[in-house]
Formats: C-alpha cells, structure tokens, sequence
C-alpha cells in the first residue's frame, strides 16, 4: 500500500470515529475546509449587456419617455434592413433592459449560464416578452457572452379604471439557461506549484488552524498563514499528482473555526444577532417606557337661533401620558451566551429597547463585544 493511499485509509476511519462520537460544542463549530475558504483564481466574473425585450402584451416602455429605447429599436431594425428614421414611432411592446450574468469558473465555450434581465425604462411589465441577442461584456470590455431567450418573471400586474393590484416585481425576470459562453478566461489550475486560500471569515487564529491542518495531513510543511485572511500553499517535492490532487486531499479536513464576539444589529427591522463569545461584566440596569396618547375629538358647535350665527368646529385634544417602570435589574457576568440572554429577557423589554440597552452597556464599557449596526 502506497503512502497516499494509506493516508485516505487513515482518514476514513477517522471520519467514521467522529461520526460515532457525541456532539460536543467545539464540534459544533467545525466546518470543512472547502465551506470556510475560496481558493486563489477559482472565482466567478460578472458580466452586463444592453438589451431589448420585445413581445410585450402593450406593457413596454414609453418611446416619448425614454428616448434610448426609441434610439436603440431604430438601429436594431435598420441593422436587419428596415429603415424607420423620422418616422413617428407608437409601439409600446419593447422595453430596454439591462441583462446581467455571474460567468462560472472554467466555464467552456459553448456551455450555458442563466442570465437576469431588469428594465431601465418605464415598462409596466416584462411577462410575455423575449430578449433579443445581447452581448455581455466583462469588466475589460470583451464580450464572454450572448443572451436570447423567453424572459420569466415572478410577479403580475393586474390593473383597471380604478385599482391596480402587483405581486411581486414584473420588471425584472430571468432566463435559464439563456446565456451561450463565447470566450473562455484562461486559467489552468492544475499548473499552479503554490496557490493561496483566502479565509471567506478572516481570523487569526482560523487561518493557523487551517494551515495546521493541513501540515499535519500531508506530514510536510505544505501550508503557511500569511494573514488573518491568507493562506499559501505550496506542493510538496515528491507528491504524486499536481495542485488539484492536494487541494482534493485537503478540503474535507474538519477545522475547528473561531471568530471574534459580534454583536449585529438592524435597526429597522430590530433584529439582534449574538456571536456566542459574547461577554459582559456586571451591569445593573433599568429602563421605562413612556407612552404619550393624542385623540382628536372635533365637536360641531350650532349658533343659537335667530342669532345670525354661523356653524363653527372647535377643536379639542385628549392627550394622555403613561410611563410604565421597571425595577432595577442585575445582569451577572456572563460566561455563555445563553446565561446573557437569559439576564436580558428577564427584564421583559422588546427587542428594539434592547438595542439601545445594548449599545449603552458598551458605552459602559461592560460588554466585551464588537457591535455593528446595518
């Protein structure tokens, strides 16, 4: 049996081990190599055309409106041999659209991509409509590739004299498979003799496990952290295959991730995301509520008779103000996550008071944490 070959053998009954432990709460935060890192030239190229859409059941743009749609139609049908300049143009069944495309890596002339068509002018809806050959440019300006095809859209609109209902948004859509690859982006990764990873989390103390990791696998020094978010990896003398074998070899590698204590806050939508190395020193807090209620009651006032009065509408305002207190609490210090929610949900404030709570602990100084707020 050959080294490689006893290496896998090892490794398997490895994995079988770790399937039969129990679940212990390091394990949960481990993940494989190949979910936690991108590797160096293995990376999608985004793509962007002009284009038109027609067919549309009177839904397109406005040509009085958008004068780039009328432009772009006129040198569309004259390249076809039709020639419309100086005519007064009326249809309302083409729309200009902005296509959009992610070009895989290694992706072969020939192959397919899905495309996304969004409408640049004042088209009500794009359902119904097809796109014309459009070429999609990379960002050097070369076409990789050309999209035609039925557009599928996930809302309607529905409207009459005096309601209009849509679901959804009817003016972008997308094409399966309505791209065709023209141009390949040259890039032979089996050539390469060192290559680096690029944490997706940069940290630290992730991107030394990793290379540990693999060092320890392989039994040579193959991997070398150069940053939080660098890892370099180059092929060892004597490995029997190139860098696609090594990088096969490595990525199923199990790595125990760690990550700084986070705390993510939207305050729009008042959602709060805790990392579970979240701390906070021992803190008293206190918070209220107060609630401030306006009514407006208009009362009609009647002029007395024969008075030549006029009818008149007095104002009048019933304001009320509440204030609901809560004591004093304590929260302790906490050493998991789970014991800090618990000290804050037994104040029984709503999520968006916690925020701010939040945010005045760390004024404090008290909680060990990052907050970043969206």
């Amino acid at each position: 049996m050959d080294f490689r070959a006893l290496r896998h053998l090892l490794a398997g009954v490895l994995a079988a081990t770790t399937l039969l432990a129990p679940l212990t709460e390091a394990d949960a935060a481990a993940a494989r190599i190949k979910d936690i890192v991108d590797i160096e030239g293995v990376r999608e190229n985004q793509l962007v055309g002009y284009g038109l859409v027609v067919g549309l059941n009177g839904t397109g743009d406005r040509l009085n409106n958008s004068p780039f749609t009328r432009q772009s139609l006129q040198a569309m049908l004259e390249r076809l041999g039709v020639n419309t300049r100086g005519e007064n143009m009326r249809t309302a069944n083409v729309a200009a659209v902005m296509v959009t495309a992610n070009l895989p890596p290694f992706a072969t002339q020939g192959s397919r991509l899905d495309v996304n068509v969004s409408a640049l002018g004042d088209a009500a809806s794009l359902q119904g409509g097809t796109l014309l050959v459009t070429p999609l440019l990379g960002a050097d300006g070369e076409v990789y590739a050309i999209a035609q095809g039925s557009v599928l859209i996930n809302g309607f609109k529905a409207s009459g004299d005096a309601a209009t209902v849509i679901s959804g948004v009817p003016t972008t859509g997308r094409i399966s498979s309505g791209g065709l690859i023209e141009r390949e982006i040259g890039f032979t990764l089996g050539a390469q003799r060192s290559l680096r990873l690029a944490l997706r989390n940069p940290d630290l103390t992730t991107a030394r496990r990793v290379a540990l990791s693999i060092n320890d696998f392989i039994g040579v020094p193959t991997a070398t952290p150069e940053d939080p978010a660098t890892i370099r990896i180059n092929l060892p003398r004597g490995f029997n295959g190139n860098i696609v074998d090594l990088l096969t070899d490595i990525e199923q590698l199990v790595v125990e991730t760690d990550q700084p204590a986070k705390i993510i806050i939207d305050e729009n939508s008042g959602i709060i995301v805790m990392g579970k190395d979240v701390r906070v020193s021992t803190v008293a807090v206190a918070q209220s509520n107060l609630t401030v209620t306006i009514a407006e009651s208009p009362v009609v006032v009647q002029p007395l008779p024969f008075s030549l009065g006029e009818t008149a509408v007095e104002p009048r305002t019933d304001l009320t103000v509440g204030q609901t207190d809560s004591k004093l609490a304590v929260v302790p210090e906490s050493v998991t996550l789970q014991q800090l929610v618990d000290g804050l949900n037994a104040l029984g404030i709503s999520p968006r008071d916690l925020i701010a709570i939040l945010q005045a602990i760390k004024a404090t100084g008290a909680l060990q944490a990052e907050i970043e707020v969206l």
